[in-house]
């Protein structure tokens, strides 16, 4: 396989694989795996070629050349323990719903990342920084938010002249830092870091919240600037100022399906190669980001609310916040875009 990506790239692709094989998802290279790839864009073959490289007695199959059902029969001849990467430019149609659950259940080890070719050609390097694993940093980052989270009673977001309050306390924090050792499941969608949470009753959240991007219909970044205001009343949308054309149709989309703009997750982006100022166009990597983001709309089915029905949330629009501090009952754990844990 040939790649346009530069050398450089490709050299730090290869060692930051060998990082989430050896530490986060801790795959011995002699063990059995099937990398699963395409050629669709620079980025999908490159990484491709990496896991490959170390992982040499891999199973490589390229998606799209090979029958649906040579692929499933290649799945079957592992064992539990086994390793599954998914390298996709889109997203592969294996199943109804995300084929990476399927494979859970049978005790493989997965590894995916979809939508590479959402990424813009100069970002290529961004997202395979964004691969390295720093288990101290992200673990350490990671359960010193979740021990502060779970016994919060007041975590307040500051932006420029803004403040936004959670007054109640949060739902169990949830990690995706690479640390799977007490996990059903081993692996997940690549790129990692973040803690979620959301309030336990929603309507204790009030405030005002600076946005500077969001996702958009097609789960691309959209960028704002300047940022747009946001207000919030009992853990509700319920004013924006300078906004755009853009958002207020997202904003109108979440009324017309759900009556009102519900704000669900809390997430903690812990991935230092992504900021405000750094940035990828796919939302769903992009979340990541060493910052603080929202949802809007009702969706967040991590956490079931009882006054939200499953079958009637429909939206989960992602907003990434300017946060110059973040304050866990008085303790500041972010400040000037970094986590001080």
């Amino acid at each position: 396989m040939m790649s346009a990506m530069l050398s450089s790239t490709f050299d730090l692709a290869k060692q930051n694989v060998h990082q989430i094989l050896s530490l986060a998802v801790e795959h011995p290279s002699e063990r059995a795996a099937v990398v699963v790839w395409d050629r669709d864009c620079d980025l999908a073959l490159g990484l491709a070629n990496a896991y490959l490289a170390n992982l040499p007695n891999a199973v490589s199959i390229e998606f799209g050349e090979v029958a649906r059902d040579r692929i499933l029969s290649a799945f079957e001849q592992l064992a539990p323990g086994d390793l599954v990467v998914l390298v996709e430019s889109t997203r592969f149609s294996l199943a109804k719903f995300r084929f990476r659950m399927e494979l859970f259940k049978r005790s493989l080890k997965v590894i995916e990342h979809p939508h590479l070719a959402r990424m813009a050609p100069d970002e290529e390097l961004r997202y395979v920084e964004s691969l390295a694993y720093d288990s101290d940093y992200f673990r350490g980052v990671g359960y010193g938010l979740k021990e502060r989270l779970d016994r919060a009673q007041e975590t307040v977001i500051a932006g420029g002249t803004e403040r936004l309050v959670f007054g109640g306390e949060l739902e169990e924090a949830k990690l995706n830092i690479g640390d799977y050792r007490e996990l059903d499941n081993v692996g997940g969608q690549f790129p990692i870091g973040e803690v979620m949470t959301e309030a336990k009753q929603l309507n204790c959240l009030n405030g005002t919240a600076l946005v500077a991007c969001f996702g958009d219909r097609s789960f691309q970044v959209s960028k704002l600037s300047p940022p747009i205001t946001l207000s919030i009343q009992n853990g509700l949308v319920v004013g924006v100022v300078n906004s755009t054309p853009e958002f207020d149709s997202v904003l109108e989309d979440i009324r017309a399906d759900e009556g009102q703009v519900w704000v669900r997750e809390f997430g903690m982006g812990l991935n230092r190669a992504f900021s405000l100022q750094h940035t990828v166009t796919d939302m769903g990597t992009y979340e990541r980001m060493c910052g603080v983001h929202l949802s809007l709309g009702a969706k967040h089915h991590i956490f079931p609310k009882a006054e939200i029905r499953k079958k009637d949330a429909r939206h989960h629009v992602d907003v990434m916040l300017v946060s110059d501090s973040v304050r866990i009952d008085g303790e500041e754990v972010y400040r000037e875009g970094a986590w001080q844990i």
